[in-house]
């Protein structure tokens, strides 16, 4: 405005007395165009008439953040954490033209949505999908956590007391009980290699033209196998004997992991361990599946009714003289049914569940309330169940008429036949608690073999696929073994200490094991795709 009136009043310039050729040249000086020209003819006739009006000076206001402001940016940050996962420009747009917060931070204009979306950005949050960890629902879950904390954590941590454990080199540290004999703990899962999981990611060039790809993951191989941190892969020091068990999964092909075959694969690994292990005690540990199976017709009052019933009975598989299943003519197993029990009375005697002979329900079920006035325990008021799906608090032990029969001690005790197995061989199991990935440091060897599985070339052909699972299995260093083993204790030790899962992640986050292929390891792999 002053270079503008000093061009129209001044005699010396060119534009002396010409009003709309001064505003042009006030603006041609300062780079600006004809609008900027007319609004000084504006603001210069608003100020003739009121020597009192002055427009406010914007220069460094129009590019300057609300953000710069420390306390306005913490009090951004908290209400984005409140927000957890609903966060949106629109909710930090609306938060930001509050009249409370507009007044409290001497804000005097509200933001657009693309500005918020900076903002966002500036803060450090991006949008995309949310990582994916170790932990699913159910993870922290009470029951799972009185399972972990009460029972599976001292087990282990004594178990470890007479175990090596070993320093990020793999060399064995003292143990804190040397007298004994040494424990070698076994960790047991299956996993699954797909002939088509290959590295997605390469660098190509922005010219190169698309690749047929294969439709879908391929031919499958299920392998279920055991590893320590001591001897690595469960076999003889030959290496002849193994308890390794490889199967191709489908209703149409081997079928799957059953019951049956963790039987005879413990029993192969118990022969093992005995013959060519036999100055340690052995203990091997099983996550919370099916090898949790109970004998057939075994006690469980998880289907029980609360009254007499002359149609409950168990529902078991048919087998023949030999011990072996029957089945139907149409290839399903044949079931029988048969009556469950007995229990045991508190005194110790047998509790038959069903009315004895001459009894006028002979051969029907007694149902849960009288098993349990039997056993002198007071059922007035007591309904079946909590509800209908059995969801009791975790904590309670006489809720229901099935709760105080579920939390019986001849009930409890019943043991799996993994459990009966490997108690006849003078093994110890132990059950991982539900949903704990992390604490069964073979899923990490899984993890090592199946990026070695990659680097292999591509094929279709399960003899292929067979031969290349198990070479990328042997290439898992016994060195990697240990660490992720040593990882997985100290899981155990920040679990013992109170941490939850993402504190107890966040405790052992340093020590990841080994992440780098051996350069050995890694040539011979790109010598074989050259070939």
């Amino acid at each position: 405005m002053r270079s503008f009136l000093k061009l129209y009043t001044d005699p010396l310039s060119n534009t002396y007395g010409k009003w709309r050729a001064s505003s042009i040249q006030a603006a041609v000086s300062l780079d600006r165009g004809t609008y900027c020209a007319r609004q000084l003819r504006i603001l210069a006739r608003t100020y003739i008439l009121d020597r009192k009006v002055l427009p406010n000076n914007p220069y460094g206001r129009w590019s300057a953040c609300l953000l710069t402001d420390e306390d306005l940016a913490n009090e951004v940050t908290l209400y984005l954490q409140e927000l957890g996962t609903n966060i949106t420009a629109e909710k930090l747009v609306l938060y930001l033209s509050r009249d409370d917060v507009m007044e409290r931070h001497s804000i005097d204009r509200i933001i657009s949505t693309r500005t918020a979306r900076r903002y966002l950005n500036i803060l450090g949050y991006r949008f995309h999908e949310a990582k994916k960890g170790q932990y699913k629902d159910g993870h922290e879950r009470e029951d799972v956590t009185i399972y972990r904390d009460t029972q599976f954590i001292p087990k282990m941590k004594s178990l470890l007391a007479h175990s090596n454990l070993y320093d990020r080199d793999g060399k064995p540290l003292p143990p804190s009980v040397p007298n004994g004999k040494q424990v070698i703990i076994w960790y047991h899962d299956e996993t699954i290699f797909y002939a088509h999981d290959r590295r997605r990611k390469a660098w190509y060039h922005k010219d190169s033209a698309a690749k047929l790809g294969a439709k879908g993951e391929g031919v499958t191989l299920m392998i279920a196998d055991f590893v320590s941190a001591e001897f690595g892969w469960l076999a003889s020091p030959d290496g002849e004997s193994r308890a390794r068990r490889e199967f191709r999964p489908g209703k149409n092909k081997d079928g799957y992991f059953t019951a049956e075959d963790i039987q005879a694969q413990v029993k192969e690994a118990m022969d093992i361990v005995q013959e060519w292990y036999p100055g340690y005690e052995h203990v091997f540990v099983y996550d919370n599946t099916t090898h949790l199976k109970r004998p057939e017709g075994a006690l469980s009052a998880r289907k029980m009714l609360k009254g007499p019933s002359g149609n409950f009975f168990v529902e078991v598989t048919e087998r023949d003289a030999d011990g072996k299943p029957v089945y139907r003519s149409d290839g399903k197993l044949k079931k029988v049914k048969k009556e469950m029990g007995p229990g045991k009375l508190p005194n110790g005697q047998d509790q038959p569940l069903y009315f004895p002979k001459g009894h006028k329900k002979e051969g029907q079920f007694k149902g849960m309330e009288v098993i349990l006035q039997e056993r002198g325990i007071n059922t007035t008021g007591k309904k079946a169940e909590c509800n209908k799906n059995f969801r009791c608090p975790p904590t309670a032990t006489d809720c229901c008429l099935r709760r105080i029969l579920y939390n019986q001690p001849d009930f409890v005790e019943v043991e799996s036949i993994l459990e009966t197995t490997c108690k006849e061989r003078g093994v110890q199991v132990v059950f991982l608690p539900k949903f704990h990935c992390e604490l069964n440091p073979i899923e990490q060897c899984w993890g090592y073999a199946k990026r070695v599985y990659r680097f292999y070339p591509e094929s279709s052909k399960e003899d292929d696929l067979r031969r290349n699972a198990l070479e990328s299995l042997d290439q898992v260093p016994l060195l990697s073994i240990r660490r992720f083993t040593t990882r997985t204790h100290r899981f155990m030790d920040a679990y013992a200490r109170g941490l939850n899962g993402r504190q107890a992640a966040w405790a052992t986050r340093k020590y990841r094991g080994h992440r780098v292929l051996p350069t050995n390891i890694m040539q011979e792999l790109l010598e074989e795709s050259i070939v």
